[in-house]
């Protein structure tokens, strides 16, 4: 009997263009996968032929919500093509910077992007609030907006828009499906805590912009350091951050954590969420910088799920594949020799669960995804990937943090390398970095008392030749920019993004990336309901380019517009 095809298109929530298909057997357990970005990106070809200073700015569009992380990577590129070093100040405000942009993206997702996996909005409906509320110290000592007059206004809240046929944010999820194991109980607490969510990154944003001037896409940082010094050097300004990182902290131990501990509880014998890791080669860079000498993570890999070894990073080995991505190219290329040609095949004529449709044609080209490697192996990136290279490194702070956690939940290390760890791994980390962004910030107001400089001057010499990197770690994984500088403009740019090692293609060897390999073996319940699948590919928190992009439901182009640019070129949208 020939595999039936189940499109997902698009699968993430809010944000971002991926398409996934699987072909299922009879027993409705997916033999195949297939991962597809539907649109392409492109700012490596704006960047051509630009001021190297104009790099991160230009280079943070490439996303609405991990803006930041591109900015940085995006100056620090160039900076170290420059050979620039920024002073100490300017370190930690950029430090300051991620972990607060760690703590409101992780809140994000969990709640808003990934939370309706897990929590079941309409069987919250039918929940004891009273039993709800007294349930909720059973996962915190001091609960977060489980009060059980709380609780029933939130049901009288969300009942509304049941009622009126409208579920608003709710909407187009599976309810009812089987795969869901919180009791109405544990979903109404859960539920309260999505409300109190958006409250709670309201603050987070706000947070960030202290010293980012906005949030998203930020304006503070140049090559040299950052410009936010006034903020930098008001009591006011420090006192205000550090008024609203207390608050987002609270909301992460008394709500994220304890919601985490109990979808540990409820999904531990859920089979869906105990697999969903089908490559187990972990990558993660250096990130988070508590003062002159600390990192709060390491950089390195580890290979086979082995946490007895782990390895430093080799930048020469990383490459990109363009076997089945809509790009040219007959070999991969390592990033600084990066090219970004599009070659758009289209999809082809395919029967699927739901009737007959255009489907990706897996023999040819199929995603606007690169698939990068390292040492022509596939890795996996992320907070999974963060937590297990520093376990292996024997980092005491990760260790404690992994230990309580799996103390509390009474679940193994094993249990680390499943969809349900890389959930869990998400929320361990912030709730590292909530931890100890707190040194940073004090870092940073001692410094500051004796040192206040936070530029480095440089010139950029037409008449040499640069080239640079950043390799670090972001919310999604780990992140490296590419540039090359020739007669004093970029003559090359490329970035190798998170989701871009996990969600990439097939390469010219056959090797599967994280996404597509996490998916086979999944059964699911109901392949018209592929809620499994979205658990697992949401547990990556997928982030694909934002992109403007006009077509009808048929994939009709309907108009191209064409933008002046500063050189005289043009940019199509």
């Amino acid at each position: 009997m020939a595999n039936k095809r189940v499109v997902i298109d698009p699968i993430t929530r809010i944000e971002g263009h991926l398409r996934v298909e699987v072909e299922v057997d009879e027993n409705n357990v997916v033999q195949k996968a297939y991962s597809s970005s539907t649109l392409w990106r492109g700012i490596e070809l704006i960047l051509k032929g630009r001021d190297p200073r104009d790099a991160g700015l230009m280079a943070q569009r490439i996303c609405g919500v991990c803006t930041y992380s591109h900015y940085r990577a995006g100056v620090e590129a160039v900076e170290d093509a420059l050979g620039v070093e920024p002073p100490y100040n300017a370190k930690l405000v950029r430090s300051i910077l991620n972990e607060s942009l760690y703590m409101h993206d992780h809140i994000v997702h969990f709640y808003h992007l990934h939370g309706l996996d897990w929590v079941d909005v309409v069987s919250a409906l039918s929940a004891d609030p009273k039993k709800a509320s007294e349930l909720a110290f059973k996962y915190s000592d001091l609960p977060i907006s489980t009060g059980t007059a709380e609780l029933m206004a939130v049901q009288q809240r969300v009942k509304g828009f049941v009622e009126k046929g409208q579920l608003g944010p709710f909407a187009n999820a599976y309810w009812g499906n089987k795969t869901y194991k919180f009791s109405p109980e544990q979903n109404l607490i859960a539920l309260s805590h999505y409300l109190k969510a958006l409250e709670v990154q309201r603050t987070a944003a706000q947070m960030f912009a202290i010293f980012g001037a906005k949030q998203p896409h930020p304006q503070s940082l140049v090559v040299g350091g950052i410009t936010s010094v006034m903020d930098v050097l008001s009591p006011a300004r420090l006192s205000e951050w550090l008024t609203k990182y207390k608050i987002v902290k609270d909301f992460i131990d008394r709500a994220y954590y304890a919601d985490i501990v109990m979808a540990a509880e409820a999904f531990g014998t859920e089979e869906s969420v105990l697999g969903g890791l089908g490559v187990k080669n972990f990558l993660s860079g250096e990130s988070m910088m508590l003062n002159r000498t600390e990192n709060l993570f390491e950089s390195g890999y580890i290979k086979d799920g082995d946490l007895s070894k782990v390895y430093d990073i080799d930048e020469s080995l990383i490459d990109e594949d363009v076997t089945h991505a809509w790009y040219e190219g007959e070999k991969p290329l390592k990033p600084y020799d990066g090219e970004t040609v599009p070659n758009y095949t289209g999809f082809v004529d395919g029967d699927t669960v739901n009737g007959k449709a255009k489907i990706l044609d897996e023999k040819a080209k199929y995603s606007w995804v690169k698939a990068p490697r390292y040492d022509k192996e596939a890795f996996e990136v992320g907070p999974l990937s963060n937590l297990l290279v520093n376990y292996a490194r024997g980092n005491e702070k990760v260790i404690k943090a992994v230990g309580d956690f799996l103390e509390r939940t009474g679940l193994p290390v094993g249990a680390l390398f499943t969809t349900l760890g890389r959930t869990a791994a998400r929320m361990l980390q912030v709730k590292l970095i909530s931890d100890n962004a707190i040194i940073t910030f004090n870092s940073l107001v001692e410094n500051i008392k004796t040192d206040q400089s936070t530029y480095t001057k440089f010139e950029i010499d037409p008449n040499k030749e640069y080239k640079g990197r950043f390799i670090g770690e972001v919310p999604r994984g780990t992140l490296s920019h590419w540039v090359r500088i020739k007669n004093g403009l970029i003559e090359n740019y490329q970035a190798v993004v998170p989701t871009t090692w996990n969600a990439g293609p097939i390469d010219a060897n056959g090797v599967v990336g994280p996404y597509e390999a996490s998916l086979v073996g999944l059964k699911l319940e109901d392949p018209k309901k592929p809620l499994e699948v979205l658990r697992i590919i949401h547990s990556f928190d997928p982030c694909m380019a934002c992109s403007v992009h006009v077509m009808d439901m048929k994939g009709t182009e309907i108009s191209e517009f064409k933008v002046s640019v500063a050189d005289g070129g043009a940019c199509s949208v």
